[in-house]
């Protein structure tokens, strides 16, 4: 954002506001960016190598995407020394730190703008109402309808209800089987 302009009122923890708020700002904050770099991991890349890693994957990413390059940035959490980008890192930036909540918002107005088009072709998992996130109408989704490639396998939820289990049940049965003909 520049440093030189004031603030866009209303800028806030994108958790805070509402999702219209979320679009109304995220359209001033675009008008008004220097810059903006969005990047994502893809669900295969969480899985194989942990939700962390993955983020760390979309920050140099959506650093990667920025038209000006940075001499140092501002980041939401704790430091990242694989990041390869001189940082300062903010436990809860986005509720403190102006630069951090504008981006907060933009990458939530875009996960949500992900999510309702997953939403239209995966119905059942109600994605347009929960964003992806754990709610009882999303695993009752999962629980009936299996995930989709679009589902973290690596989250335990899911892992839980994708067990292969027909091969632990059957063997049992094979088990008492042999011990019966045994006798």
């Amino acid at each position: 954002m520049p440093p030189d302009e004031r603030v866009i009122r209303g800028v806030d923890d994108s958790k805070v506001l509402s999702a219209d708020e979320r679009a109304r700002l995220a359209e001033r904050i675009r008008s008004r960016a220097l810059s903006i770099g969005v990047g994502a991991a893809s669900v295969r890349e969480i899985d194989k190598m942990n939700i962390f890693h993955a983020s760390v994957l979309a920050m140099r990413r959506a650093l990667g995407r920025l038209t000006l390059r940075p001499d140092h940035v501002i980041i939401d959490g704790r430091a990242i020394r694989s990041l390869g980008t001189p940082h300062t890192a903010v436990i809860d930036g986005d509720a403190c730190c102006y630069s951090i909540a504008c981006a907060s918002i933009i990458a939530k107005v875009t996960r949500d703008r992900v999510m309702r088009a997953l939403a239209a072709r995966y119905p059942v998992y109600r994605w347009e109402r929960n964003v992806g996130y754990s709610t009882a109408a999303h695993f009752a989704g999962i629980a009936e309808h299996g995930v989709t490639p679009h589902h973290r396998h690596s989250f335990l939820p899911v892992r839980q209800l994708t067990l292969p289990l027909d091969g632990v049940i059957a063997a049992p049965e094979a088990a008492i089987a042999e011990d019966s003909s045994a006798r």
